[in-house]
């Protein structure tokens, strides 16, 4: 399986930290926050990752070159225009090789076992995994509704409108979907990958929601950034690998 680390963003919400760089190269722990992600992907046994790119791109592009450095090879999917999760992913389809890939948000910090999630989304033949988590502030974010089998019912709000007994978790930014899934998203033009979702959900099809209960950061605004930034110092967040060493070292 291929992973896709979503970095197209504008990070308008970290200006003016993101006008001269790109949010997911914005250090954490001196680390920039899409390399805590590559070595995550790393650590659970990924080699592919295409990442899409728009707002200063080449930079990360500059920044992480061919993956090679940590152990992966990295692709790009270049945006003229900003084309959103379900227009982004759409453009890099051809990298996927009709095979389910793992797409991770480019601005999220977190600590989870991508082998396990990766095993869960198997053993359910699911059509696309969510991975949820509970949040007390889940109706600020999204409310996702999922059923005592681990069934997605509603997507804020959309969905079945069979009246079943529902938990409401918050969506952490990582997924798992079938390629199939991107057949009815228009290529070129921008989109929410969730359309689809809701989409899938209302034909039958099982998207599931698995439980993320390890440690999660949106890093989308000062506040978080700054939050992000003690947690990863203080060690409640730990890198999974070794960075290479320097060649200045």
């Amino acid at each position: 399986m291929k992973a896709m680390i979503l970095a197209a963003g504008l990070g308008t919400r970290l200006r003016p930290l993101t006008n001269t760089i790109p949010k997911p190269l914005l250090p954490i722990a001196g680390t920039p926050l899409i390399v805590w992600n590559l070595l995550l992907l790393k650590r659970h046994g990924f080699h592919d990752v295409v990442i899409n790119l728009h707002h200063l791109g080449p930079m990360i592009e500059q920044a992480l070159g061919n993956g090679s450095k940590y152990g992966l090879r990295i692709y790009y999917s270049h945006e003229p225009v900003i084309l959103g999760t379900g227009g982004g992913i759409k453009q890099a389809e051809p990298n996927f090789s009709g095979e389910p890939v793992l797409v991770l948000n480019g601005d999220t910090l977190f600590e989870l076992d991508l082998e396990a999630l990766c095993a869960f989304h198997q053993r359910r033949q699911a059509a696309a995994t969510l991975v949820l988590r509970s949040d007390p502030d889940a109706a600020r974010w999204g409310v996702v509704e999922i059923d005592a089998e681990d069934r997605i019912v509603r997507i804020t709000g959309r969905g079945k409108t069979d009246a079943v007994d529902t938990k409401p978790r918050m969506f952490a930014g990582v997924h798992i979907l079938h390629p199939r899934l991107l057949r009815a998203v228009s290529k070129g033009k921008p989109s929410t990958i969730i359309d689809a979702y809701v989409a899938a959900i209302q034909r039958g099809d099982l998207v599931a929601g698995y439980e993320l209960t390890g440690y999660w950061s949106d890093v989308g605004t000062p506040e978080r950034y700054s939050q992000a930034e003690h947690d990863a110092t203080s060690g409640l967040i730990r890198l999974s690998e070794r960075l290479p060493a320097s060649p200045l070292a």
